[in-house]
This record gives structure tokens, C-alpha cells and sequence, in this order.
């Protein structure tokens, strides 16, 4: 089963008018173990989705690290190596995107030389069928066309 989470569009990739969709379900995987965890991996390969986009601006991804609130999910955290192909960090709970907000704000150096301090560290190994089950919607104009139709009131 595959949930793909775009319920309001996504940012990264630019895909304003795609839509949330689970593929797959079916009475036999119809459980809610089997819901959370293709949850959990429609949300990551979103995440995926963005650092591939990063990656092909010429940044050098060396690490992941995790924080805010899908960090403090253990689910997120053992699942999200097998997504990304890397080992993730976790460190402890920080106020992280106000302080990149600010640092941003008073013009610091170009890169940060911040260190993550005491980590949890997951590993796993990669499952790449994960990403490659994770599609996005097909755009409205080719969606079938009963799709395309006027809501009625």
C-alpha cells in the first residue's frame, strides 16, 4: 500500500495541484498498522523528494537529520534511513528552524558550522521499491475526464 500525502499540493517538488491518494488498499492490508507505516512512508519520501531536489542544485548531501515534530516519532526515525538510503540523526528536541530562521536573518556565514550535539543515530538498510512505489497524482489535465468535471452543487 502506498499513501501519497499531498492533501494541499506539494512545495518540493513544485507540485501545486497534486493530490493525496492511497494506492494499493485492499481488504487484506486494510489494517491500521499497514495504513500508519505507508503513511509514514508517503510523508518521507516527500521529505526524499526534496533533498533529491537539493541534490540537483549542486548540494552535497552528506547527512540527514531529523528534528521538529516528526522526529520525536519513533516510527518516523527507524523507518527513515530505509527511505533516504543514509543514516538519520536525531538530536535532542531544539528550537532548530527558529535558530536557522534567525541565523538566516543575521546574514551568517554561508554555510553553518553547527555541530548536532548529542544524536540518536538510526540506520537501516535501503528499500528502494519504498520511493519507487511513491508516485505522485497525474496532473489535472491528465486526469480522466470525469475527474476534470465541474462539482455540482
Amino acid at each position: 500500500m502506498t499513501v501519497v500525502p499531498y492533501l494541499e499540493g506539494e512545495r518540493t517538488p513544485d507540485r501545486p495541484d497534486a493530490t493525496g491518494a492511497i494506492h494499493g488498499l485492499q481488504l487484506a492490508n486494510a489494517t491500521p498498522a499497514a495504513l500508519a507505516r505507508a503513511t509514514v512512508e508517503g510523508l518521507l519520501c516527500g521529505l526524499a523528494d526534496g533533498l533529491d531536489a537539493l541534490a540537483a542544485q549542486g548540494a552535497s548531501i552528506d547527512r540527514v537529520v531529523l528534528v521538529g515534530g516528526g522526529a520525536r516519532s519513533d516510527a518516523v526515525c527507524r523507518i527513515a534511513p530505509s527511505v533516504f538510503g543514509q543514516p538519520v540523526l536525531v538530536p535532542a528536541p531544539g528550537e532548530y528552524v527558529a535558530d536557522g530562521a534567525a541565523w538566516v536573518h543575521a546574514g551568517g556565514p554561508a554555510a553553518p558550522t553547527w555541530s548536532v550535539g548529542d544524536t540518536a543515530r538510526y540506520e537501516a538498510d535501503p528499500v528502494p521499491q519504498v520511493r519507487e512505489r511513491c508516485v505522485s497524482s497525474p496532473p489535472p489535465a491528465a486526469a480522466p475526464a470525469h475527474a476534470r468535471l465541474p462539482a455540482t452543487s
